[in-house]
């Protein structure tokens, strides 16, 4: 398996980005609203050109150059969006042979693949039902294997959870993160969702304005972000750390957020705990209560967020912000420096394995 190797240059709409994907890898993109991120997608798949001046290649196969310009179909790429996208008229077995059967394999191959993906993906009992009678969330488990089935060296993933409700969605990034696993795949996925980039991929890129802002490892990125925007994607606090048998996550000097498995999580591995900044007290000295949601932090800046302030925190090379009153700020004398203890509200923590090289 080879690397993705892109540097792209459109004018339009306007987009420069030069990354590489590396084999077996998963890439959160994300970034503001008309930042760009699906039409890298689009580029990626062939259905949108990119200049002349734009080079995408996987390994030695050169996909665009000056001189060369590979088919959307000739690829290997698989895109999935938030529309499953089902030929209506054919059942749930035939949409997930339709690839295979396109690449012109033995019926044996074909039945073999379909078998396949079908049982990993829990669709085998509606084999013979049409798309109609399926729910959303059965619609893009049939979608997922449908891509699968088509073995892609390349998979392009626009949001495929946007349209599902919070369960159903969660159930199927446990799906996805089980696939994604075995790393036979380069897998760019745009997202919105803060817990899509930390449990299905190792790397993020953050793209605004068509340029990349910042980019590398998920943790990375997440706990020590460079860039305002992914300081306040989705909104949410994220301490990385490992596992432990109470749904807890401790990192390596012992600081300690306790919460909710959001997911499965196995104790021992990494994972993150995720919160709102609304969950956040602040104190200037050790408050009374559990020492399992306490974290002494150092405060880095107070910014405006509506009405209130937020006030980021540096907790052991972490960032974690409180959402405060700005009385609160004046009451405290908040200012960057200042040690603290930040408090946090363990029901509205939740907890989530890491994707395995994130």
């Amino acid at each position: 398996m080879a690397d993705l190797v892109v540097d792209i240059q459109n004018t339009v709409p306007p987009l420069r980005i030069e990354n590489r994907f590396a084999a077996g890898s998963t890439t959160a993109v994300v970034g503001p609203n008309g930042s760009g991120k699906t039409t890298l997608l689009r580029v990626l798949a062939g259905l949108v050109p990119g200049d002349d001046d734009s080079r995408i290649a996987l390994g030695d196969q050169v996909f665009r150059d000056r001189t060369t310009v590979v088919p959307a179909y000739r690829r290997g790429v698989a895109m999935l969006s938030q529309d499953a996208g089902l030929f209506p008229h054919l059942s749930v077995r035939s949409n997930v042979a339709f690839a295979p059967s396109a690449q012109h394999l033995s019926r044996a191959e074909v039945t073999s693949r379909v078998d396949r993906w079908m049982a990993a993906t829990g669709i085998a009992e509606l084999a013979d039902r049409k798309p109609g009678q399926l729910s959303g969330g059965q619609a893009q488990r049939v979608a997922i294997a449908r891509a699968l089935a088509a073995q892609p060296r390349i998979l392009l993933l626009d949001e495929p959870f946007r349209a599902l409700d919070v369960d159903v969605a969660g159930r199927l990034r446990a799906l996805l993160r089980t696939i994604l696993a075995d790393r036979s795949r380069i897998t760019v996925m745009v997202t919105h969702d803060l817990v899509d980039a930390v449990t299905l991929a190792d790397e993020i890129l953050v793209i605004e304005s068509g340029r990349v802002a910042e980019s590398g490892p998920t943790t990375d990125v997440l706990t020590s972000p460079a860039s305002r925007f992914t300081a306040t994607l989705s909104g949410l606090n994220l301490f990385v750390g490992t596992a432990d048998e109470t749904a807890g996550v401790c990192d390596d000097a012992g600081h300690r957020v306790g919460g909710t498995a959001g997911g499965a999580v196995t104790p021992g591995e990494r994972a993150a705990a995720a919160f709102s900044p609304r969950a956040v007290a602040i104190y200037l000295h050790a408050a009374a209560g559990s020492p399992r949601t306490m974290l002494p932090g150092t405060v880095v800046d107070v910014a405006p967020r509506g009405e209130h302030a937020l006030v980021r925190c540096d907790v052991g090379g972490q960032s974690v912000a409180a959402e405060v009153t700005w009385a609160a700020v004046a009451d405290l004398a908040l200012t960057a420096g200042l040690a603290v203890e930040l408090v946090v509200k363990a029901a509205d923590v939740r907890v989530y394995g890491l994707a395995a090289g994130a």
